[in-house]
């Protein structure tokens, strides 16, 4: 696309009313385009649809027009979470009428050098960590994107000397065609998303756009222990920095090897081009508990010294820092049963990992939209760590199957839906309380994403969290 001011007096079409649809719309509105926002919802579903009219800009709701994509459009931005298969995006792309995400309209505007986080599992408590090191560091770093503030919100305020920390979705990635991160970071890449995607291939090279525009003067975080993740290293002209924990690499920031017993003894380290070897932190001061929790600590620590964040401020964050919300969070303890809220765990491999982080038998509350995922990678936990089970949602009968194949455990269905989400995740918390015995832990880690029953994965977690408080 062109830089956002050139659109100006031309008609530019906004699909989707979420926080990053109005951000840009209001953007292109302030640099003089032609701005009309649509979104298929009925307008009692659109309190925002007031004050954007307020200000001089169209909208268009509960439906999408015909008529609204025409050959004199301009381009069409459209929400992330919009599939390429509905009739108004298919229209524009049959008219050769260019269709970008915000994240692309971001990039023209932003002074700031970017640092760009994705993966399937990670982003979140990653995309946080590096902030939180930039920070320490002096770097006045902004961090929005798919967590908190849409980039088009803050891109044209980040001034040149700080620095943008983005979370980067697939969906998002998709939308890109010249944007270019000074630091892409690839945690890791798992089978999720494929109804959005259409397959595993459309899925992988979304994520590879991160990297399609990079130049020797940036750089590629890749883990080394992904086979997916690697392939990026062939393709990227970026300076490749590595992180791995399963070898102990050349160049890059990897596990200490050595005869451990307890792994949690080895050290994070980073060993620079020459081969210098710098200790960073032992395994088990990092702040949050987990193996996947020591990659995105890695993963953060490259990223944080490709931008030249001091290793002291590195190796403070990783052992201060103590998780973010939604994220296998801790929320309380009672009658010796610990609680905790993984709502973020949106596809079957996040909420293996959350199993794995957590000690003693486990509770598991799980299930959500059914977007064709399979569940077996649960079924060995089935019957062993996780005791029993309680599943509501789309995906409760599939979860119910994989859980009777897994072993001998009770299960409970929770039939209350969409219709009342608070009283079905109040149902699913007294059941599992009821399950748990002293030493054990409930924990809500859906594997599934939220929208059949809740707004929002944030929204499923809050209603847990209250849930638990109201025991």
């Amino acid at each position: 696309m062109f830089h956002p001011a050139k659109y100006r007096g031309l008609p530019v079409l906004v699909l989707g009313l979420a926080k990053s649809g109005q951000a840009v719309a209001r953007l292109f509105h302030e640099l003089g385009a032609i701005v009309t926002v649509n979104d298929k919802k009925d307008r009692s579903l659109c309190p925002e649809a007031d004050e954007l009219e307020a200000s001089g800009i169209r909208v268009v709701c509960g439906s999408h027009p015909e008529e609204l994509i025409h050959p004199g459009v301009a381009l069409v931005v459209k929400n992330p979470g919009i599939p390429y298969h509905v009739p108004p995006v298919q229209a524009a792309l049959s008219m050769g009428i260019e269709v970008v995400s915000e994240v692309e309209v971001a990039w023209h505007l932003c002074r700031a050098p970017i640092v760009g986080v994705t993966g399937s599992n990670g982003k979140t408590t990653t995309t946080t960590w590096i902030g939180r090191m930039f920070e320490r560091a002096g770097k006045r770093p902004v961090v929005a994107g798919n967590i908190g503030q849409p980039l088009s919100e803050v891109c044209a305020s980040v001034s040149e000397d700080q620095w943008l920390v983005a979370e980067l979705s697939s969906f998002q990635l998709k939308g890109t065609r010249d944007f270019r991160p000074r630091v892409a970071c690839l945690l890791n890449i798992y089978e999720t998303h494929l109804d959005y995607h259409g397959g595993m291939e459309d899925y992988v090279e979304s994520k590879m756009r991160l990297f399609a525009n990079q130049t020797g003067d940036d750089f590629a975080v890749l883990n080394w222990d992904d086979p997916l993740c690697r392939r990026a290293a062939e393709r990227t002209k970026a300076k490749v920095i590595p992180f791995s924990a399963r070898e102990e690499l050349p160049f890059g920031v990897c596990l200490e090897g050595g005869p451990f017993a307890d792994e949690l003894q080895r050290r994070i380290i980073w060993r620079d081009e020459s081969g210098r070897l710098t200790p960073i932190v032992r395994a088990g001061e990092v702040g949050i508990p987990g193996r996947h929790n020591l990659e995105n600590a890695m993963a953060a620590a490259c990223a944080a010294l490709a931008a030249g964040v001091p290793v002291e401020a590195i190796r403070a964050e990783l052992a201060g820092f103590k998780g973010v919300e939604h994220r296998t969070e801790y929320v309380r303890t009672i009658r010796g049963v610990a609680f905790y809220n993984d709502s973020k765990a949106t596809n079957p491999t996040s909420t293996v990992r959350a199993l794995e982080g957590i000690p003693g038998n486990i509770v598991l509350i799980a299930g959500g939209l059914d977007r064709g995922s399979s569940f077996q990678d649960l079924r060995p936990w089935f019957g062993s760590k996780v005791k029993a089970l309680v599943a509501l949602g789309e995906t409760r009968f599939k979860l119910e199957q994989e859980a009777k194949a897994g072993g001998d455990l009770p299960v409970k269905l929770i039939e209350t839906g969409r219709e009342a989400p608070e009283e079905a995740m109040r149902q699913a918390v007294a059941a599992a309380f009821a399950f748990a015995g002293e030493g054990d832990a409930v924990l809500l880690s859906p594997a599934c994403a939220s929208w059949d029953m809740f707004t929002s994965y944030e929204e499923r977690g809050r209603m847990f969290k209250e849930a638990v408080h109201n025991l």
